[in-house]
């Protein structure tokens, strides 16, 4: 039964007299920090000397210190550098600084739900995963709003993981919307499947085959730019305003009609079974093994030969000459 809380549902004063350390002053990291600091929270902020996310760590008020100091100065431990480095500073910098009864925090279950990551028994181990960049989970703060997030509790040594876990959204400024209640497993395993099938691979692989077939057929490149990957944001806006059923009767009767019609024939059941097959290797720990393989054996020798070649692709090209004729996406 779909769990969903709120803030009548959270209490801040849980977190009061703890300090929570923000491992990684990222944009999801600088918004998390904010909205906690500007709730009356204390935090500290742990983020590489010289580096430029460590200068606006600064400029943003912060001393930003080693993960070693952060981990253990926080009560409250949430770490949010990138997946494939969080198993590393864990071991070398955070675990020596874990004492009974503190807490470590994610926004992603990948190395807790995948076993990179075994926390001691004696810490609570929660999750609060805005559904949204740093940057608007900031904005939505300051207009007096919230972005929905996730919760979840994989460890309640405590017995308060779940309060701890609820206040912590409470000053992210998320239970104004609403805090689902999910699992660490299911967050992950979701998530890496709509990344792989849907929103990066199953996009960015149907936008270049629609090139390449329109291409292919003697049609001028820039018009098929356009017609397969500049107006599918007119597109994708839509769908997440007014879902799918919105969408389609807000564009042409035409293009509604082709939907309908033809969808069906590119997504196929062939796809689904595929699309079982990634999230069956997801289930199994298939990709989890094989993106860890990736970074600390062939030290992503695979993964740059795949960019580069990505980056080759006539559709790169095409597209960073027809930006330069629109201004507004110029910074």
């Amino acid at each position: 039964m779909l769990k969903i809380y709120y803030d009548k549902d959270a209490d801040l004063d849980i977190l009061k007299g703890k300090k929570v350390a923000i491992i990684g002053y990222g944009i999801q990291g600088r918004g998390q920090a904010l909205n906690l600091r500007d709730s009356g929270i204390e935090v500290v902020v742990s983020e590489l000397e010289g580096t430029e996310n460590y200068k606006i760590a600064q400029q943003d008020g912060f001393k930003p210190v080693t993960v070693a100091e952060a981990a253990k100065l926080g009560d409250i431990i949430q770490i949010l550098t990138q997946d494939h480095v969080q198993a590393k500073v864990y071991k070398e910098f955070i675990k020596p600084n874990l004492k009974k009864g503190k807490a470590l925090c994610f926004s992603h279950g990948f190395n807790i739900h995948f076993k990179q990551i075994k926390p001691p028994k004696s810490v609570d181990v929660f999750m609060v995963a805005p559904k949204g960049p740093g940057a608007l989970v900031r904005k939505m703060y300051e207009e007096g709003k919230g972005v929905p997030s996730l919760v979840a509790i994989f460890q309640d040594a405590t017995g308060n993981a779940l309060k701890l876990a609820l206040a912590y959204a409470k000053a992210l400024g998320a239970a104004k919307a609403g805090v689902i209640e999910t699992t660490f497993k299911e967050e992950t395993e979701t998530d890496l499947f709509g990344e792989q099938a849907v929103l990066c691979g199953g996009a960015s692989e149907l936008i270049k085959a629609g090139f390449d077939t329109l291409v292919e057929a003697g049609y001028q490149p820039e018009i098929a730019y356009f017609e397969v990957l500049h107006e599918l944001k007119l597109i994708t806006d839509l769908i997440q305003e007014t879902g799918i059923s919105g969408m389609r009767r807000r564009v042409s009767n035409t293009a509604c009609y082709g939907d309908l019609t033809r969808g069906k024939r590119v997504i196929t059941e062939r796809t689904r079974k595929e699309m079982k097959k990634i999230l069956n290797e997801i289930q199994r720990g298939k990709f989890a093994r094989e993106w860890i393989k990736e970074n600390e054996i062939s030290a992503r020798q695979n993964f740059n030969k795949m960019l580069k070649e990505g980056d080759e692709h006539q559709i790169e090209a095409v597209g960073k000459k027809l930006r330069e004729m629109m201004p507004w996406m110029k910074k």
